[in-house]
């Protein structure tokens, strides 16, 4: 049986579609995941303790090409199917330097997701919070002509924890909620979007809601641990958050790259001692990053946090420590992958026959080698072309009835096309080879 016999064609046409423009698929991933079983019962375990109210944090190492992006979108997808919230997040100098926490929580609003909606989820989850508390008040004998004040009781038992560290997070809920009843929509809209840590919001929201300013660095703590709460009480028992390319830091100057570290250092110690509940905390970076003079080893309790022995067989690696290393593809794992695009792209096909006698096993080895070939023999750096020629050559085979890749499909990589990456690894701008 094909993968694609089982799979509809939404999800089909998504997956095929996210590749054919070289990108990661957002969903779906299951179907692509190769050499990601031996993760599957630690990931199941962990998302279970989010479930049960305990918190996680993980740090995934891999070279550029191995595949941390593609691990990080299947655990989330994992995560959602769960019912749980996600989000990725792209540290970066400009736009999220890590050690002002305010714009990675800003970032994590926007970012937010859920199986049911798109970023940024935020705003159907107040709703959602807001209805549930309703709700409960009316379950437990509050009177309909007085759900107002049953509400705003409920609301300030449920984040009395978080109010205590950071009380202007119960405040603009509250005036998010008036608004909202008054049908000022626009005032409504500003509340919201500072409960999201976006800046400069207009002073007369702002006022309405009794806040001040703008979200800063130690408050951004306490309005993750409200965002929390309103997840778990609107039926989200978790959340997944993942901090993209954290080895971006390796390059910013010396003291933010201190204060950045330090964060980490400090988000990593909030997790553990549990102020975080439902909370997945989950880093990507280069073993440069782990290893590194001007990474995690420059702040030695950072280093001692992270540290995880990787000198043995990788068959052996422990996926219950703190750090798990992805060892990247090999010809026959891409070859894998191939197939399983391969059979998934046939099960959409006009003529899925056509598809799996024309790109058969041998031509996928073939794409493999020559793709990997072009970029100096490092398979690691293969996939995302792979998958892209691959599903352009499925294209043609699927709607031209005469084409063989074999005789009427040149291979060119041009340099526009590329990461940088990608062409760091090729020996020339283009190049075109005969398969």
């Amino acid at each position: 049986m094909t993968a694609g016999v089982s799979v509809s064609a939404v999800r089909r046409r998504e997956v095929i579609d996210a590749l054919r423009q070289g990108a990661v698929p957002q969903a779906g991933l299951d179907l692509l995941a190769v050499g990601l079983g031996r993760f599957g019962d630690t990931v199941g375990d962990e998302l279970d303790t989010l479930a049960s109210g305990g918190s996680v944090f993980k740090a995934v190492r891999g070279e550029y090409g191995s595949g941390k992006t593609f691990f990080t979108r299947w655990l989330a997808e994992q995560a959602k199917r769960r019912g749980m919230a996600t989000a990725e997040v792209q540290v970066s100098e400009n736009e999220t330097p890590l050690h002002r926490l305010e714009t990675v929580y800003r970032r994590l609003t926007e970012r937010l997701c859920t199986a049911s909606y798109p970023p940024s989820a935020l705003r159907p989850v107040v709703d959602a919070w807001f209805y549930v508390l309703e709700e409960d008040a009316l379950t437990a004998g509050a009177d309909p002509s007085e759900l107002g004040q049953a509400v705003e009781e409920l609301l300030a038992e449920r984040l009395a924890g978080v109010s205590r560290s950071a009380p202007t997070f119960a405040a603009a809920l509250r005036g998010y909620r008036g608004a909202s009843a008054a049908g000022d929509a626009a005032t409504a809209d500003a509340i919201l979007a500072w409960l999201g840590g976006q800046p400069n919001v207009a002073a007369a929201a702002r006022r309405t809601a009794g806040v001040r300013g703008d979200l800063d660095h130690f408050g951004a703590l306490g309005f993750v641990q409200g965002l929390l709460t309103v997840l778990r009480d609107s039926g989200h028992p978790g959340l997944v958050l993942v901090l993209d390319e954290v080895e971006t830091l390796q390059r910013v100057r010396a003291d933010a790259r201190d204060k950045a570290l330090n964060s980490l250092r400090q988000l990593i110690d909030e997790v553990h001692a549990g102020r975080f509940p439902g909370l997945y905390l989950l880093i990507t970076g280069t073993p440069a990053f782990f290893e590194g003079p001007q990474g995690a080893q420059r702040l030695a309790p950072l280093a001692q946090r992270l540290a995880t022995d990787f000198t043995g067989d990788p068959r052996f690696d422990n996926p219950r420590a703190i750090q798990i290393r992805l060892p990247g593809f090999t010809l026959d794992s891409l070859g894998e992958l191939g197939t399983r695009v391969r059979d998934l792209y046939a099960g959409g096909a006009s003529v899925p026959g056509r598809i799996a006698s024309v790109v058969d096993d041998g031509y996928l080895a073939d794409l493999g080698r020559a793709v990997t070939g072009e970029l100096g023999g490092q398979v690691g750096v293969a996939p995302r072309l792979f998958l892209r020629k691959l599903v352009d050559v499925m294209d043609r085979v699927d709607q031209f009835e005469e084409f063989d890749p074999r005789r009427h499909y040149a291979l060119t990589l041009a340099a526009s096309e590329l990461t940088e990456v990608e062409r760091n690894a090729m020996s020339a701008d283009s190049v075109e080879l005969d398969l």
